[in-house]
């Protein structure tokens, strides 16, 4: 099936937030000011505009159901795990894993979402004092939700004042954007789930993409790229697809 013209941008905004590491320093090492930043950090204020989305009334609510419920999943699982005399599968361990902390925890993330407009990026000793957790018991939950889906996770670094001539970068609380976590949804109640979408409104999706691709192919390369949205990416795109057209008009 052709990508729809919002499937497009979204897939350029996700490359932004996962693949594309503008003004990364090097993974995994010192940053050659002596700063130590950790593997995989971006620069506070270089991605967040696209890494943030708003949540939709109602649904930071849902998310928080889902957990709960994955909560009550994975007692159950291993409650049948042991009654079986089996071990866990590895989607079942990574439902296992989410305990009541974890929960609590993503509470506070969702609440965190629904008042600042998706914007998340609370410190470790924030949550901390909000949950009355420890700072362990923050790591494993946040970890518990990212490996279960219920949340993307980004690190970050920024720049800091060198009066004293010590090093210009120093690491920063992490991003956090809430998920719909798709790969444990057969393992919740079935009114928890998305209702499947119906073959009309699937055969116009479709129509309605291969007509956007009759007007994206009629376009050059830079106008196809400026159709697709106003991301740093796309803007990025769009002059690289210019100069694509210069050269194609020069020869």
């Amino acid at each position: 099936m052709s990508l729809t013209l919002a499937a497009a941008a979204a897939s350029a905004t996700n490359s932004i937030a996962g693949s594309f590491r503008p003004r990364r320093a090097r993974s995994g090492s010192t940053h050659r000011t002596g700063a130590p930043v950790r593997r995989n950090s971006l620069e506070e204020g270089s991605f967040e505009d696209d890494f943030f989305l708003v949540p939709a009334k109602g649904e930071t609510d849902r998310l928080l159901r889902l957990a709960r419920h994955a909560l009550d999943a994975g007692r159950r699982l291993k409650r049948e795990a042991r009654k079986a005399g089996r071990g866990l599968s590895a989607r079942e361990r990574t439902i296992a894993a989410i305990t009541a902390a974890t929960v609590r925890v993503y509470e506070e993330l969702l609440t965190l979402a629904r008042l600042n407009r998706g914007r998340v990026y609370p410190s470790y000793d924030w949550l901390a004092e909000a949950t009355a957790l420890g700072r362990d018991t923050i790591s494993r939950a946040l970890n518990a939700l990212e490996k279960a889906g219920f949340l993307v996770r980004q690190r970050r670094f920024r720049r800091r004042p060198t009066k004293d001539g010590g090093p210009r970068w120093e690491q920063t609380s992490n991003a956090y954007r809430p998920l719909v976590p798709d790969a444990i949804m057969s393992l919740l109640p079935r009114w928890l789930r998305p209702a499947p979408v119906p073959v009309d409104v699937l055969q116009q999706q479709q129509d309605r993409a291969e007509d956007q691709q009759v007007m994206l192919a009629s376009l050059s390369s830079s106008e196809r790229v400026r159709a697709m949205g106003d991301s740093p990416l796309l803007k990025a795109l769009a002059r690289l697809g210019k100069a694509v057209d210069l050269a194609e008009c020069e020869s």
